[in-house]
């Protein structure tokens, strides 16, 4: 007989602690780390990055945690496994005193052995479940994982599983989620928003003009790449969302 785990172990996770609303989540798209970058006496973190193009990505991760993003999803999958551990160590050590969480997509073994905050779980990864029971054998409360959904009833099951939160989308065209069909829409986000309760946040085509449909349709946030990544001024994109 199977049954959840808040059925049989009790609530296995804690609340998610109180984030500044909207939650913002800025997902690392890769394209950072094609820009050269040269380090210079002045910047805080040369000493540690050197010429490894990785810099780049760190410094827009850097500038995205001052901005006043809440969570940062580490998702480097072309990154062999050591150069994303140091990533995520340098990410996490760069940005402490800002707050924000750092996330590694996919990679439990690199979020534990880095130190970072959580893990977000795609559709190919663990399941929430089994990572949701290591956590309670853990005693890892803390630990915070994620999952990407695209249907109302994989949501309800990520909810069940034990994760804390969610993406939903795409809610809107994008060519990074074109793989996973035609936008979801705000309605569809709505009717995934009421059917959980855990927060989900609006992935997929979000901007700065349509972010507040997310949030009235009940969103707790919004994650993106573009937003964030390719804004020349990201404390104003977080300014206006938060408006």
């Amino acid at each position: 007989m199977s049954c959840s785990p808040e059925a049989c172990c009790g609530n296995p996770r804690t609340p998610l602690p109180r984030e500044r609303k909207p939650i913002l989540c800025y997902v690392t798209g890769g394209r950072a780390l094609e820009r050269a970058c040269a380090p210079s006496p002045s910047d805080p973190i040369s000493e540690n990055c050197g010429t490894d193009p990785t810099h780049a990505l760190l410094e827009t991760i850097c500038n995205a945690a001052a901005a006043g993003i809440n969570w940062i999803q580490i998702r480097e999958k072309d990154l062999g496994t050591r150069a994303l551990a140091e990533l995520v160590r340098l990410a996490g050590a760069a940005t402490r005193e800002t707050g924000a969480r750092i996330l590694v997509n996919d990679r439990l073994d690199v979020a534990l052995a880095a130190g970072a905050a959580g893990v977000h779980l795609g559709e190919t990864s663990l399941r929430a479940e089994t990572v949701a029971e290591w956590r309670r054998s853990a005693g890892r409360v803390e630990f915070r994982i994620g999952a990407s959904c695209h249907s109302v009833e994989a949501a309800r099951e990520a909810d069940v599983a034990g994760a804390d939160y969610i993406f939903f989308g795409p809610v809107f065209a994008t060519p990074s989620k074109a793989g996973f069909g035609e936008p979801q829409g705000i309605e569809r986000l709505r009717e995934v928003c009421r059917a959980v309760r855990i927060p989900v946040l609006a992935i997929g085509g979000v901007t700065a003009e349509n972010a507040h449909s997310c949030f009235a349709g009940g969103a707790a946030g919004v994650a993106a790449i573009r937003l964030f990544q390719e804004s020349e001024d990201v404390s104003g994109v977080v300014k206006r969302l938060r408006e």
